[in-house]
């Protein structure tokens, strides 16, 4: 046994309440690598199975771990209206290249309450006219909400797509004041 595995797990995980239903949240020791939606016995299970095979290591349930600790603290305090930003450290190791890159972009440059096109996105990274791929990053994207890709919608007005289902982004653009709230 090397020291790192002496001092803990690698990877660690817990499912919290939100606003939108369970999300599972995984951090490792470079900080929060995963937020998964509707985080039911059956969509963990798979999570956590898709996280052992893609860091090599087996994630561990642990909703008292440090590693993990603030995070849940800001996502309830996001939930609950008492925060806007996220100031976590972000594990990226699942993501790479565009990908990564137009993400980062998102979660600096695109505020609470503000949303950007797929295509201003794209010429924020220097590739104008990459529409399609921004949203194809979107959908890869392993930290929905704290890395809030809900906030990119199409140019012309529709919300687009997203993978955590429109009913969620939709409640997750209401809560940062961007739509209504639902009147039912």
């Amino acid at each position: 046994m090397d020291s790192r595995e002496q001092v803990g797990p690698r990877v660690v995980w817990a499912v919290v309440e939100s606003g939108i239903g369970p999300l599972l949240l995984a951090a490792s020791r470079d900080g929060l690598v995963n937020v998964v939606f509707h985080a039911t016995d059956a969509v963990r299970d798979r999570a956590v199975e898709r996280l052992a095979s893609r860091l090599d290591s087996e994630p561990v349930e642990a909703p008292g771990s440090p590693l993990l600790a603030e995070a849940i603290r800001q996502v309830e305090a996001y939930f609950a209206g008492e925060r806007r930003d996220f100031d976590l450290p972000l594990d990226w190791s699942l993501i790479s290249g565009f990908n990564r890159e137009v993400l980062r972009e998102l979660a600096s440059g695109v505020p609470y309450g503000k949303v950007v096109g797929y295509g201003d996105l794209a010429g924020r990274v220097g590739q104008p006219g990459a529409a399609q791929a921004v949203g194809m990053a979107m959908g890869s994207n392993p930290l929905p909400v704290v890395v809030p890709c809900h906030r990119v919608v199409e140019s012309g007005g529709g919300i687009g797509g997203f993978g955590g289902g429109l009913e969620t982004k939709r409640r997750l653009l209401a809560l940062e004041g961007v739509l209504p709230e639902p009147l039912f």
